[in-house]
């Protein structure tokens, strides 16, 4: 019997792990640009991490484990309490702003189906001890930032859970919850189920929120007044950013979670499950024995933002394959060794078939092969073949690599 990976695990063969790792790296060059610092944590924390936040249901849905000390811990599911969980071990008292960027993988254990695994990769960014619309606005337009950089097309939405938050106001906490997990499933019949023939005008603030456009509108039908000048600020900033986006006052997501702004990005080409993006202003330090500090960041579903790319062409690069005769090897190891340290991809031919097959072996793997027998070993010099134009020349080892350099990417 062979064996299989786990459900809800992917593999990666080499030119996919390339092209995420290129990916990986543009968006650590931006963040970068931005001013954030790569931070890493645990794969596995305490389990407790977890729970504080979200409650013990939450322990289902997680890989749980008991160590052999008998601690419950958990494969992270996310990594924003990893990280403010770091925040308080390490850096509670560094300069604030802290400006951080992370990229790890979560582990989940639910149903696999298409754009949810169990192992899964975010990229993210988190702003912490500052709180001013100027943070959220910086927060936004370096998500759009990352998210413009992966070539997705995307749909941002924005909103302020004040909007919600007024409009829920008169309703139980227990009924406020209920109302709030429906608004996220947009099961709009069962919320008209749950909210039908209440006196007050609840359900039809929350459907016109859910469609307004306009953030005047979204004050009135609200009634939100004291944050009103902070909203505005934040608009405002994110209009002179060029950031674009859709209003959304009726994003319901979070609300235990996230204090004021709220945003989300929607790939075009996911179906249903097209959310690549999620984000927004919260405080979670004192729920894990620190002071209340406020922070403001977001996750990129790095998964489905690859999913939304879709299949790519590997980028060119120049390959050189060394070949050698018997009498030549020894030599061939010092040319492959200078070409390398000239930043040039180098595979070695170690076969001992004749050199005619081994140069057809090498089309479709370099553009340009190193021949190196007897009499190369003895000038020290290097016959180069151009797969392409069958071209062939011998030059002096130096003279070699500056050919090859000089000739850039290639197929």
């Amino acid at each position: 019997m062979t064996l299989q990976r786990p459900r809800g695990t992917r593999d990666f063969l080499p030119d996919e792990m390339e092209e995420r790792r290129a990916l990986e790296g543009g968006l650590r060059r931006i963040a970068g640009q931005w001013g954030y610092r790569e931070i890493g944590t645990p794969a596995f924390e305490d389990a407790e991490l977890f729970t504080i936040r979200s409650g013990e249901g939450i322990i289902h849905e997680m890989y749980a484990f008991e160590d052999k000390g008998g601690r419950l811990m958990a494969l992270r599911p996310e990594l924003t309490a990893p990280v403010i969980r770091l925040y308080l071990n390490e850096a509670r008292v560094s300069k604030k702003p802290i400006r951080w960027f992370y990229f790890g993988n979560c582990f989940r254990y639910e149903r696999p189906q298409k754009g949810r695994y169990r192992e899964f990769w975010q990229f993210g960014a988190e702003l912490i001890g500052m709180d001013c619309a100027g943070t959220d606005a910086e927060v936004v337009m370096l998500a759009q930032a990352l998210l413009c950089a992966t070539g997705i097309t995307f749909s941002l939405q924005i909103g302020h859970l004040a909007f919600m938050q007024k409009t829920l106001s008169g309703l139980d906490p227990e009924t406020r919850r209920r109302v709030r997990a429906l608004i996220d499933k947009r099961d709009k019949d069962s919320l008209e189920a749950l909210l039908d023939g209440r006196e007050d005008d609840v359900l039809s603030r929350i459907t016109a929120l859910a469609s307004c456009t306009d953030l005047e509108d979204a004050f009135a039908i609200s009634g939100v007044t004291d944050e009103r000048d902070r909203i505005l600020e934040v608009f405002s900033l994110l209009d002179a950013g060029e950031v674009s986006y859709t209003l959304n006052p009726g994003i319901a997501r979070g609300l235990d979670y996230y204090t004021g702004m709220v945003f989300e990005a929607f790939a075009q080409n996911l179906g249903a499950e097209n959310q690549v993006m999620g984000g927004g202003a919260y405080r979670l330090a004192h729920l894990f024995g620190g002071e209340d500090t406020p922070s403001c960041g977001f996750g990129i579903g790095f998964d489905r933002v690859m999913a939304s790319r879709g299949v790519r062409e590997p980028s060119p690069s120049l390959k050189v394959a060394v070949i050698a005769t018997p009498e030549g090897r020894t030599w061939a190891v010092k040319v492959a060794a200078a070409m390398r340290s000239s930043g040039l991809t180098v595979i070695s031919d170690h076969s001992d078939r004749s050199i005619g097959s081994r140069i057809g072996g090498a089309v479709g793997e370099a553009a340009i092969v190193a021949i190196i027998g007897g009499r190369e070993a003895a000038d020290l010099s290097v016959t180069l073949k151009d797969l392409a134009s069958g071209v062939q020349t011998t030059l002096p080892l130096s003279e070699a690599v500056t050919m090859v350099v000089s000739r850039g990417p290639c197929g």
